[in-house]
Order: C-alpha cells, then sequence, then structure tokens
C-alpha cells in the first residue's frame, strides 16, 4: 500500500508540474533579438472575426474574437500583389495581445523580412477563455476552437486580405498551448495548410492520474463545489485553472450546469472515464490515426528548449514521424520554455515558412 500511494503521489506531482510549467515559464523574460538597422515597418491591425463555430457554446465564450493581422510593408505599395499567411496561436494563460510581447511583433517579422525572408501576412487570433485557454478543442462548452481557427479565421482573412487562399500558402505555428494547438488542428486539417510548425508544445501525452486524497486535491474539490459560474474562478490559483481550463475542453458535459464539464476527480474517487477522454485528446495517443494527413505537408519543423521538460514528449512525436518515414526536423537548442521565443520566431519560424510556403498562385 505505501507503495501504491507513493506512485499516486508522483503522478500527482506530475499532474501539477503541467499547470505550474506553464505559468512560471510564461512569465519568464523572453530574450529581445537586436533591432535590425533600416528594417522597413509593417502594418498592424487589430480586427473582431465572428466565431461561427463559437456559437451556442456553454461556458459564455465570447464569439466574436480579437485578432491582430501584420501585413507587409509592401501591402498597400503593390495592390496586385497576394500573400501567403502564417497563422500563429498563443499558449495557455495569454491571448494574443500577451502573445505579441512574447515573440516580440511587429519587431521579429520587421526584422525577419529585413534579413531575406519573404513578405507574407501573420495573423495572431486570440482563443484565451474564462480558464484561460481553450486548447484549440472541439467542445460543446467552449466552442469548436478547432473549426474557429481552420475556417472562421482562414476564411475572414482571405474574404478581406489579398491572400493566395490554397493550402500551399498557410503556415500553422504555435507555442506551448499553441504548439499543441498547431500539431492538434494541423493533423486534422491538411486541406487548409501547408506546412506547420510546432514550438514546445504542452499536453503530447496522457495525464495521470491525480490522488483524490491529497490536500491540494481536497481543496480544489471543495472550491470547485461552491462555483456558480465559471468566472467564479477568476482568482482560482493557477493549476486549479488549468484543470478546468482542460476539463472545459476534454471533458465538456452539457447536462451538468453551472460549469458544463466532468474532473477527473469526483466525490474523492478518481474516474477513469474521464481521465479516458482527456488521453484520447493526447496527440501521442492519437497520431498514428493522422499519419496519411501528416504525409500531406511540404514540410513540418519542431522545436523546443533544452531546460524544457515538454521536450521528451516532444522527442517522440520527432521519432513517430521518423519511423512512417514523414520527412521534418527537430531542434533542441539552449533555453528555457520562453526565453529564446522571439529569436526563434525571427530567425527559424518566419525563414521556414518563406522557405516552406508556396508565393504564386498555384493550385492547391
Amino acid at each position: 500500500m505505501t507503495n501504491r500511494k507513493s506512485l499516486i503521489a508522483v503522478a500527482t506531482l506530475a499532474f501539477m508540474l503541467f499547470a505550474y510549467a506553464v505559468p512560471g515559464s510564461a512569465q519568464m523574460k523572453t530574450e529581445d533579438p537586436p533591432l535590425v538597422p533600416g528594417a522597413p515597418h509593417v502594418f498592424v491591425q487589430h480586427i473582431k472575426i465572428h466565431g461561427a463555430s463559437l456559437v451556442g457554446n456553454l461556458e459564455g465564450e465570447a464569439v466574436n474574437r480579437d485578432v491582430i493581422v501584420f501585413l507587409p510593408p509592401s501591402y498597400f505599395k503593390d495592390k496586385n500583389r497576394r500573400y501567403p499567411v502564417v497563422y500563429a496561436l498563443h499558449g495557455y494563460s495569454i491571448g494574443a495581445e500577451q502573445w505579441t510581447h512574447e515573440i516580440r511583433v511587429p519587431q521579429t517579422i520587421e526584422g525577419a523580412f529585413a534579413r531575406g525572408t519573404k513578405q507574407m501576412i501573420v495573423v495572431l487570433p486570440d482563443s484565451k477563455t474564462v480558464y484561460g485557454g481553450s486548447m484549440y478543442s472541439r467542445s460543446e462548452t467552449t466552442g469548436d476552437f478547432e473549426e474557429f481557427i481552420a475556417h472562421d479565421v482562414v476564411s475572414y482573412i482571405d474574404a478581406h486580405y489579398r491572400t493566395i487562399p490554397n493550402r500551399l500558402s498557410r503556415g500553422l505555428v504555435g507555442h506551448s498551448m499553441g504548439g499543441y494547438g498547431a500539431l492538434r488542428i494541423g493533423m486534422k486539417y491538411p486541406n487548409v495548410f501547408g506546412a506547420l510548425y510546432i514550438m514546445s508544445p504542452c499536453c503530447l501525452s496522457p495525464f495521470p492520474a491525480p490522488d483524490p486524497d491529497s490536500p491540494q486535491e481536497k481543496a480544489f474539490d471543495a472550491a470547485v463545489a461552491k462555483m456558480k459560474s465559471p468566472a467564479d474562478a477568476a482568482n482560482f490559483p493557477f493549476f486549479w485553472r488549468a484543470q478546468l481550463a482542460m476539463a472545459a475542453a476534454w471533458s465538456p458535459d452539457p447536462k451538468n450546469p453551472p460549469l458544463y464539464l466532468d474532473l477527473p476527480v469526483k466525490d474523492g474517487k478518481v474516474q477513469p472515464g474521464i481521465l479516458a477522454k482527456w488521453t484520447a485528446n493526447a496527440p501521442l495517443a492519437f497520431i498514428d490515426q493522422y499519419i496519411d494527413n501528416l504525409r500531406e505537408y511540404r514540410a513540418i519543423a519542431m522545436d523546443v528548449g533544452d531546460q524544457d521538460n515538454f521536450r521528451f514528449n516532444l522527442s517522440k512525436v520527432h521519432e513517430i514521424l521518423d519511423s512512417y518515414g514523414i520527412r521534418n526536423s527537430f531542434e533542441i537548442y539552449h533555453g528555457t520554455h520562453t526565453s529564446a521565443v522571439a529569436y526563434r520566431f525571427q530567425d527559424h519560424v518566419l525563414p521556414f515558412f518563406s522557405k516552406n510556403l508556396s508565393f504564386t498562385m498555384a493550385r492547391p
């Protein structure tokens, strides 16, 4: 019995480490790449996009979402020119505006263009929810954020900007929760995107069962039992809100008001069925089902810091793709979860899409 309790304690600690890993790293200092002298300025537009895929969500999440669009320096000069588009997904606990500060845009976009990256449109959609993040998943509770990104946002951008409207001219990238989203959405929508870049993704492997007897879990259960609406979680500790975000995304329950979600522990007992739902949303558990889709991509790149615990699971994704003969690049660079993200965005992400997206009106 002692050994079993020790294993459960370790599993619970691992479960909590995910929740603590993201906020700690999300607040870390991101190193600024130096300004590139003479870099031409991009144009920044703050818009709202109606998320038809989010209508009717049970959590009351905003349907009209903030989106930030970065237009290249030549956009208003050459009015007949069309551009590829890169969609960049933010991480957990931040939205699109905070994401601009982590990746230091527009500075890094301007720096990349000045160094020879071909000009493209960059789009940052906001997928933050009341609990801190949508997990870019399909859910009656939060809304369908997969379809929001892959259809609502893409369709709007194609309709309102001079894009090259085919998959070979669309790239998808994300960091942390956004990296998870880029892989998840990328696996399911190869008809929409032509190249993927996955940065330090979270949540790739199934989560272990929490210990229902731990003081932390008991305190969490008691706090959730008192909630009258999702807004009551505003002052919850970070890892409590992270659990609610994952439950809203991966174990929604339309018959369980007022939160409309199920948690892995209920009435002091682990719920295997709920854990199974969470496992079903772990890419390492379902990636083999989407291998044919992943073969459709012109290029796939992945990177992660050598001080980031997420590197272990991302290495497994790389190994799986290699085992199926799917060409991909994988790099472990020196850094923490966020310390080099702005450098990576300027010097690696945007040049990757410059090389691997189509800049002509070719057929998809």
